[in-house]
């Protein structure tokens, strides 16, 4: 059963607490029709409403318009908000917590975060109901949806003066707030304050670090979630499989991917999906596609990670190959990501009359609006085939603003091919965009040098020195022990320097 204070739809619609008092014998018969047929469908959801209107139920009645809303909010996703939100503007005056509650649920769980907190903030205003325990988790969601950091702080301050801090739900939530949002300072303070550390609090915590630039961190966190006893699930793995791949923790992969066999979490696409992607960054081509043979189910996600995988660790002919084998699949379509690894694998292999068919056929036959990156990957594809100045034209034409790396793409091929007019002209266009990065200089100055033109390399050297461009030294990622471990050239700070 569930009462006003329920977290998450049921299977059954019990009668609320406060509908202890005799109902009016028509409200009663279209809330135990409600009860019959409410999961099944918005048309009998409508048709009960319309046959309460006509046998004299009012539109503001409050029990039946409660039922209602909990009813129209349960339907399969995306429910009928709007719909929703209608029958609540209906409803006398008191509105029940629950029914506020019902609502801010509805519109956090479709991502229409405004209308939620507009219904937190209209409740607050109203002075005839105060927030509950369950009111904060359920907004805290839709402000996560919004990742606006500030206003969760405020609503942080609101929880701690209502007393409802010490709650694990509202502490979760608050938890995966911050985490959401990339504050990983104040997503580790709620955690560690929290006495008591369910898997959900351990989970938000790690994919807070493994999606926001911090692999060593949620790889540190795992191994003392590990070292706690507490067992990970699906989420933790699929998390923990994202930071191995982020640094290349290959080790600690495998054993993630041995633990994934033992608990029977292979079959779960999500992971196997990850785990292919891990495979693939970490230039085990063949663990990859002995994984994706083994995966009795794929979607477009499993096709793409390995199309991606075979591009960029040089078989381009195989990644396009198995792009046509995915074209064959019925119920299967590219997406815009496909076609970055598709027009990748062009570049590399320089098949630059196929990868412009490609480019057309994204557009013209998928529908796919080119991105940024598949216009970096055109230019790409014409510079390394030696074609600068259509590189450069192509460029100009572009219906977007070219980015530093498309400028910087065709900086490199012009060092490659010897084109220093080209490259200055690429040059001053990055100055404009990022003007401190140290390997452009480095470009222009070794291109410089195997032209001979040893005062230009002076001039360059100079310009660094008055900027205040370091070079930033270049370092190994190596894995021992299921830690990955960094070296700088020269650096002497690693605790075994000597043994090394």
């Amino acid at each position: 059963e569930i009462d006003d204070n329920a977290h998450t739809k049921q299977s059954k619609m019990p009668s609320f607490p406060e509908a202890s008092v005799l109902l009016l014998p028509m409200v009663e018969k279209c809330v135990n029709r409600l009860q019959t047929y409410g999961f099944s469908s918005l048309k009998k959801l409508k048709q009960v409403h319309a046959f309460s209107i006509r046998h004299g139920v009012s539109i503001s009645d409050a029990e039946l318009g409660k039922h209602l809303i909990f009813y129209i909010v349960s339907l399969p996703s995306p429910p009928p908000m709007s719909y929703a939100h209608k029958v609540f503007s209906k409803i006398e005056k008191p509105i029940n917590v629950f029914v506020y509650n019902t609502l801010i649920r509805g519109y956090a769980e479709i991502g229409d975060s405004v209308p939620a907190v507009s219904l937190y903030r209209e409740m607050r205003v109203s002075g005839f109901v105060e927030p509950d325990t369950h009111t904060y988790p359920f907004l805290l969601k839709a402000v996560t949806k919004m990742a606006d950091v500030r206003l969760g702080e405020t609503i942080h301050s609101v929880v701690i003066r209502s007393g409802f801090g010490s709650l694990i739900f509202a502490q979760n939530s608050l938890l995966h707030l911050y985490a959401n949002c990339g504050d990983l300072s104040s997503a580790y303070k709620v955690f560690d304050k929290m006495p008591v550390k369910d898997l959900v609090a351990w989970n938000s915590l790690i994919n807070g670090f493994a999606e926001n630039g911090k692999p060593d961190e949620a790889l540190a966190l795992y191994t003392e979630m590990d070292s706690k006893g507490v067992k990970p699930d699906g989420f933790t793995i699929v998390s923990l499989l994202s930071a191995c791949a982020k640094i290349g923790a290959l080790t600690l992969g495998k054993r993630v991917h041995v633990y994934m066999i033992k608990a029977g979490l292979t079959r779960n696409l999500h992971t196997s999906n990850v785990l292919l992607d891990l495979y693939a960054r970490c230039g085990r081509v063949e663990e990859s596609k002995t994984l994706f043979d083994e995966m009795v189910d794929k979607n477009s996600v499993s096709w793409t990670s390995l199309i991606v995988g075979l591009a960029v660790n040089g078989f381009g002919k195989e990644a396009i190959e198995l792009f046509k084998d995915m074209e064959s699949e019925e119920g299967l379509s590219p997406c815009e990501i496909t076609f970055v690894g598709i027009l990748y694998a062009c570049s590399h292999c320089g098949m630059v009359t196929e990868g412009f068919e490609y480019f057309k056929r994204m557009r013209e036959e998928y529908k796919i609006e080119p991105r940024i990156e598949h216009f970096g990957c055109m230019v790409d594809l014409l510079a390394r085939a030696g074609q600068v100045k259509e590189a450069y034209e192509y460029i100009m034409k572009m219906p977007i603003q070219p980015n530093v790396v498309i400028w910087r793409t065709l900086l490199g091929a012009c060092t490659v091919h010897g084109d220093s007019d080209l490259a200055e002209l690429a040059r001053v266009q990055i100055l404009q965009l990022e003007p401190n990065h140290s390997g452009d200089y480095v470009l222009l100055s070794n291109m410089y040098a195997s032209e001979q033109r040893w005062s230009d390399v002076q001039k360059i050297r100079r310009q660094m020195l008055r900027d205040g461009v370091r070079k930033v030294p270049g370092h190994s990622l190596v894995e021992v022990g299921n830690r990955v471990h960094e070296f700088l050239i020269g650096d002497k700070s690693h605790p075994q320097s000597g043994e090394i």
